[in-house]
């Protein structure tokens, strides 16, 4: 099943109702936000308050009686839904964009009515009623999209909008422990998927931040990366074949390890958005469950210290799970947000640890605080631990222990949360990504941090522009922004665009790519001609011709036109 069930998720915001980021219990925020972005989070003024559903008005939908009766007719009354929970929660992401016109109570792009396949049957029928009737189709998965990957844009011109939420077609089907391959429908969500998975002794490995609220599908669809994609791959690694309807048939693409029969189909539907048709089910590569995850945490004097010993690691002959390395400002962050509740003889014995690092010339203010992770078996995970750790104590990082790592991993999907209450307090905040080599990482992250710093000052306010290195290779890394500031008086969306805009202009000229994991959707869109250049974007507009004559799916994404 979705997670979006009314009184279950958080149509306006992230995550569920029943979980919240506390900030009573991290003491240290609220003095480090008002020092560093003016803006006083106990005062008790809040700029937004949630919205009801009552609070948004909705148009009456475009579809006719006649067009639902036959979706009713192909799916059953309980899988047609025109209900306005379910309307509102299927027509925007999980973008700043998004989460702001939620409080601001407008939903520009409503879909007209949302589905629920049960085979792939239902989805051939659907598309050639679709394509018949010319209604647009949205593909949705868990909703997480945060480049407008989901809202029904541009669809004037059609005769409506359907959204197909894969949710209950959520299964694995295959478990092959001889491959080690399991095949599983799409809309399979990631604590479920890993259930399953988890009893047969086995894990897919891919955990992003939306990991509890997105969907393989969406994960296919989109590139994605999960936390430790370092050593686990990104989604694209993890896929033997896949299973799609597109408007002009079906294409299944071979259960082989590798092929050398010309140019990857499974590769134009992976990271095609729903543009091209719906990816229903995926044959995906799976490991043994580990037996140990020890994650630990290190010190280093700077960014760039940190940075050097990453790719020394990379280029090594022993790899980790996983690695990232926050700058000097994602340092500080992460320290004033860090928990002050629990055992007080604790906390002080931590601020006196803290307080004799710095006088070694380690500080969580100006240092740069890493993330080291190792899955496996006991004795394997310890050799590796060993020989990495020997890597990163010669090239300059301090040693914090277990604690510091693990409390990163206990809490990784939890921060998103506290995206929903600053955004309330009126505080702009974000994150955008893209990757480069490791020749140039330094120039890219200086120029994009720069670009983002100045838009912020020129919307007159104050603000902190953060960084991570979370996705690693021999021969590159991603670079993870995250930025806050005080929202502009006015214009809320207009200030958050252009930085946005800034941003992406920076990365393209400083040699990035526009984004590394999170997708085109329509945000990205624009930058995509600099991407690929001329002739590439006149190939992807032949595959959508060839594909999806009609332009039904997912229209003013990806290409836009």
């Amino acid at each position: 099943m979705s997670d979006y069930q009314e009184g279950k998720s958080r149509w306006w915001g992230w995550g569920d109702f029943d979980q919240d980021f506390d900030l009573n219990e991290r003491a240290r925020l609220a003095p480090y936000l008002k020092k560093n972005i003016g803006v006083d989070i106990l005062s008790g003024k809040m700029r937004f308050a949630a919205p009801t559903l009552d609070d948004i008005e909705l148009p009456e939908p475009r579809l006719d009686a006649e067009i639902l009766r036959q979706l009713e007719g192909m799916l059953g009354k309980d899988n047609v839904c025109q209900d306005k929970f379910n309307r509102v929660s299927h027509s925007t992401g999980k973008s700043y964009r998004d989460l702001l016109r939620n409080r601001l109570r407008r939903i520009d792009n409503p879909v007209d009515v949302v589905v629920w396949p049960h085979e792939e049957e239902d989805i051939v029928k659907l598309l050639a009623l679709a394509e018949e009737k010319q209604i647009a189709i949205v593909p949705f998965g868990g909703g997480s999209s945060v480049v407008g990957g989901v809202e029904p844009r541009g669809t004037d011109a059609y005769d409506g909008v359907i959204t197909i939420d894969l949710g209950r077609m959520n299964q694995l089907l295959q478990l092959d422990a001889t491959s080690h391959t399991a095949t599983i429908q799409a809309g399979a969500q990631g604590p479920y998927l890993e259930e399953m998975l988890n009893e047969k002794g086995f894990t897919l490995g891919h955990f992003p931040e939306s990991w509890r609220h997105s969907c393989l599908g969406g994960w296919l669809a989109s590139r994605a990366a999960g936390r430790q994609s370092t050593g686990y791959g990104k989604i694209e690694e993890m896929v033997i074949s896949v299973k799609a309807i597109t408007p002009t048939g079906r294409i299944v693409t071979r259960k082989v390890p590798a092929s050398a029969a010309g140019p990857k189909l499974m590769d134009i539907l992976v990271g095609s958005e729903g543009t091209l048709g719906i990816i229903t089910e995926a044959t995906m590569k799976v490991r043994p469950l580990p037996d140990v995850f020890d994650y630990s945490g290190l010190l280093f004097k700077s960014f760039g210290a940190g940075i050097s010993c990453v790719r020394e690691v990379m280029q090594g002959e022993v790899r980790p799970t996983a690695i990232r390395v926050s700058d000097e400002a994602e340092t500080g962050l992460a320290q004033a947000w860090r928990l002050t509740s629990g055992k007080h003889l604790k906390h002080k014995a931590e601020d006196i640890a803290l307080s004799l690092l710095e006088k070694r010339g380690y500080s969580f203010n100006q240092g740069a605080f890493m993330v080291l992770g190792v899955e496996g078996g006991k004795a394997e995970v310890a050799e590796r631990k060993k020989k990495l750790l020997k890597i990163c104590r010669k090239l300059g990082g301090f040693y914090l222990g277990a604690g510091a790592g693990m409390q990163w991993y206990e809490g990784r999907y939890d921060n998103a949360y506290l995206r929903d209450q600053l955004i309330n307090y009126g505080i702009m905040v974000d994150t955008l990504e893209t990757a480069t080599t490791w020749d140039n990482y330094l120039h890219l992250y200086g120029a994009v941090q720069k670009a983002m710093q100045g838009s912020i000052e020129s919307s007159g306010v104050k603000g902190i522009v953060a960084c991570h290195l979370s996705h690693a290779y021999p021969y590159g890394a991603s670079l993870y922004y995250t930025f806050l500031a005080g929202m502009a008086a006015k214009d809320e969306e207009g200030q958050w665009a252009a930085l946005k805009k800034a941003a992406s202009d920076a990365i393209i000229a400083a040699g990035g790519t526009i984004t590394h994991h999170h997708g085109l959707g329509y945000e990205h869109a624009p930058w995509l001609p600099d991407e690929v250049g001329r002739e590439g974007l006149r190939a992807l507009r032949a595959l959508k011709q060839t594909l999806d004559p009609h332009g039904i799916m997912n229209p003013g994404k990806i290409l836009l036109d």
